[in-house]
């Protein structure tokens, strides 16, 4: 196979409006959400197909699963591809895929539906990748950091718009209604976002991949950066995972309304955290990252008396929400100057990292809980954002004999 493609990547240099960055930023949110809504459902899918409990749960797995291939295998064609047609395309056949999901009529449907749905849902990181490349040097950081808080602000939200809409009319609904809002966003997309222009050379598609690992291999930066994003994103798993189940539970047992409220008290440590990409566009990446890992540390103290008082609880997830999408937004920020050429192969390759630490996050905080309780996993976050911390210290100086 091959692909059509440019030489530098490059686009209109028109500059980003406030106005056109938020639109970047909500369909990176609307996208990336439609891979959580399932997850409050699970309940009702088990019922509507008469799967059990077991077989059900593999639903949240397979999104994930496709949405690491799509990573892998879509996401690096932004380097090749006219990127504004591919985001286009990717977020058309994503209604599609919705639709499926939303008038599905066996579990085969439905799970073929979600694959789909999870594969496409990386035209996220496109779009970021796209937004870095069309914004000027000086705001690249900022822009950055606005699209990307669209996604963490996604994920947070996902559970608790599912929720309403599943009580208001029904779980087909969320994807339906999801559908409907993607149309709309597709539309304003096209009316909106700049075209480029590139000059064309044929590219093999296995060399395209290959060059994703070969990006590792040649930049230590982009290494440091995308373990960093594993750990952190494993830290914000560890808590966001199984805080249902101490909140579910005597002596607070709150209701899932009032569980899923807590994802709004995540968007304001995320969207305050938008401003970390305006300090790395002033070269204050290094130390932004230190105060967010420190952050990211503290704030387990607080989490770690949720039983006790929900107040905490509330500063715990602001002060850890803030630093992981600080740190996100930095990450990206900084591995986004090193090769224009190559932002959406090296986004390909950071956001694997990510997946790791998100599916390694959910299993461990889980068995944890089981074993340990709230306390346990308190422990897992605190050791992981420790080591996060200290990784950083050893490798924000000069060579890395660990990233080497």
């Amino acid at each position: 196979m091959t692909v059509t493609s440019t030489e530098s990547g490059s686009v209109d240099r028109t500059p980003l409006t406030r106005y056109v960055t938020l639109l970047f930023a909500v369909a990176c949110g609307m996208s990336v959400a439609n891979i959580y809504f399932a997850q409050p459902l699970l309940d009702e899918l088990s019922n509507e197909f008469n799967m059990d409990y077991s077989i059900i749960g593999i639903l949240i797995t397979v999104t994930q699963v496709f949405y690491a291939l799509g990573l892998l295998l879509l996401v690096p064609l932004g380097d090749l591809l006219n990127q504004r047609r591919l985001i286009i395309a990717q977020m058309a056949i994503s209604i599609m895929a919705l639709v499926i999901v939303g008038t599905a009529s066996s579990g085969t449907m439905l799970f073929a539906g979600l694959a789909l749905v999870g594969l496409l849902a990386v035209v996220t990181q496109t779009i970021v990748a796209f937004a870095a490349t069309t914004a000027a040097p000086a705001e690249r950081g900022r822009v950055v950091g606005m699209v990307t808080s669209g996604v963490v602000i996604g994920i947070l939200l996902a559970r608790t718009i599912s929720g309403i809409l599943k009580d208001l009319a029904g779980w087909r609904s969320v994807y339906l209604v999801s559908a409907a809002l993607m149309l709309l966003m597709v539309y304003a997309l096209y009316k909106v976002m700049p075209d480029g222009e590139r000059k064309v050379k044929t590219v093999p598609y296995s060399q395209l991949l290959k060059s994703v690992l070969m990006l590792f291999l040649q930049e230590r930066l982009l290494r440091i950066r995308a373990v960093l994003a594993m750990l952190i994103f494993t830290a914000f798993s560890i808590l966001w995972t199984p805080l249902v189940l101490p909140l579910s539970s005597p002596p607070l047992s709150l209701s899932h309304s009032a569980i899923g409220a807590f994802g709004l008290v995540g968007v304001v440590g995320a969207l305050a955290a938008a401003k970390a990409g305006k300090l790395a566009d002033r070269g204050y990446g290094q130390r932004t990252t230190g105060i967010a890992l420190f952050l990211l540390l503290l704030s387990w103290l607080p989490i770690s008396y949720t039983e006790q008082s929900l107040f905490a609880l509330v500063i715990g997830i602001v002060l850890l929400d803030l630093a992981v999408q600080a740190v996100h937004v930095t990450n990206q920020s900084m591995i986004f100057a090193l090769r224009p050429q190559a932002r959406s192969r090296m986004v390909a390759g950071y956001m694997i990292f990510y997946s790791i630490g998100s599916a390694a996050g959910s299993i461990a905080s889980t068995h944890i809980y089981g074993q340990y309780g709230w306390h346990g996993v308190c422990v897992l976050g605190a050791s992981v954002s420790a080591f996060a911390l200290i990784f950083w210290v050893m490798t924000k100086g000069g060579k890395s004999v660990y990233l080497q």
